[in-house]
């Protein structure tokens, strides 16, 4: 099967030479933790060598599945590497996606499960603990306040500094979550603890869909017992990589479709002109984006809230937004009023008809 998987790539290569070597895909792979951070301790191991472990064998059977991957790593030894550093890593190389491999723990020695986040607002409260102890690594740093905008890990309001960074990858940072999510349970036998978002600082500056695993809670002895052994480190790691194959296979039909950018410019999305649009101003302005949808709704959808919402077209969805200005406080106010109905609306930007990122 993978021989027969590898024959049909070869040819692939030959018939669309714009999907060779010369711009493979690119995958970084993030190992949490390391050197003097340890990470989450359990009674037997530490996080830091699970994540390693289970990384490395993730890469290996995606590159035994997919030799047209180019498989980056922000680690491949016990080392200290700063989030910031991570970050850097993947967008110097110019990747295609990123997943970061953590393991959890809890006070509480009953709860057990895998999560998989999205870089995004957070949900609710019970993502709070997980946040503080994976962001705290940033306080092993020097000048960390400098580095991460004055972000304080222990206080939950200062989250709100990354409220308006870009979403561009949102959409595809969550499905790729839930195709892991949906693995780790069916291949991995780990309890279901759902998909999320958060504000974790090892995703914040990359600039492609990204991606945090907690595998399962080292503070649940049964959970830590199947994380350090062979059989558990192996089939995590295939969950993640038969994730990945369903992943890719999507990318790869939008790239024969011509639907899928380069990651240079996947970022400044423009409105799709082969739709209906309302002309976007010039100069920069800013919009309330306040949903996305697979299929365009009508005008009276029960969706939209009886907002008159217009919408852009990005990638595979219709993307509505709520008014518009070139006033930034103009705009934030107009978020605050309709968060009521619309609690994770964001604020996009755009410069001359072309989306841009907010901190731009």
């Amino acid at each position: 099967m993978v021989k027969l998987s590898r024959i049909l790539i070869l040819i692939l290569w030959i018939v669309f030479p714009y999907s060779t070597s010369a711009n493979p895909f690119v995958l970084v792979i993030d190992p949490g933790h390391g050197g003097k951070d340890s990470g989450a301790l359990g009674k037997k191991g530490k996080e830091k060598d699970i994540n390693l472990a289970v990384a490395k064998l993730t890469g290996q059977y995606i590159a035994d599945e997919h030799p047209d991957v180019k498989i980056v790593y922000t680690r491949t030894k016990d080392v200290f590497v700063e989030l910031n550093d991570r970050a850097d890593i993947a967008n110097k190389s110019n990747a295609n996606l990123f997943i970061s491999i953590h393991s959890n723990a809890s006070e509480s020695k009953s709860i057990h499960g895998a999560e998989v986040y999205a870089f995004g607002l957070r949900r609710n409260k019970e993502n709070l603990e997980v946040t503080q102890r994976e962001n705290s690594v940033i306080r092993l740093e020097d000048n960390y306040k400098q580095k991460y905008e004055g972000y304080d890990p222990n206080e939950p309001e200062s989250s709100i500094i990354f409220e308006f960074m870009a979403n561009t990858y949102l959409e595809q940072s969550l499905d790729f979550a839930s195709m892991v999510q949906k693995q780790l349970i069916k291949t991995a036998k780990r309890k279901d603890r759902s998909v999320r978002q958060d504000v974790f600082l090892v995703l914040r500056k990359s600039t492609m869909p990204r991606i945090l695993i907690e595998l399962d809670y080292l503070s649940n002895p049964e959970a830590e017992n199947y994380l350090l052994s062979e059989a558990g480190q192996k089939n995590l790691a295939q969950a993640i990589s038969n994730a990945f194959t369903k992943y890719k296979k999507g990318f790869d039909s939008k790239v024969l479709s011509g639907a899928e950018r380069a990651p240079a410019t996947q970022e400044q999305a423009s409105v799709n002109s082969a739709e209906p649009q309302k002309t976007v101003s010039s100069g920069r302005i800013y919009k309330v984006q306040i949903l996305a949808t697979v299929k365009k709704l009508p005008d009276k959808s029960p969706e939209l809230k009886g907002y008159k919402a217009d919408y852009y077209v990005e990638g595979n969805y219709y993307k509505y937004t709520y008014g518009e200005s070139s006033d930034w406080n103009e705009i934030n106010n107009l978020r605050q009023k309709i968060a009521k109905d619309f609690k994770e609306a964001f604020i996009i930007a755009f410069e001359n008809g072309i989306k841009v990122p907010i901190n731009n």
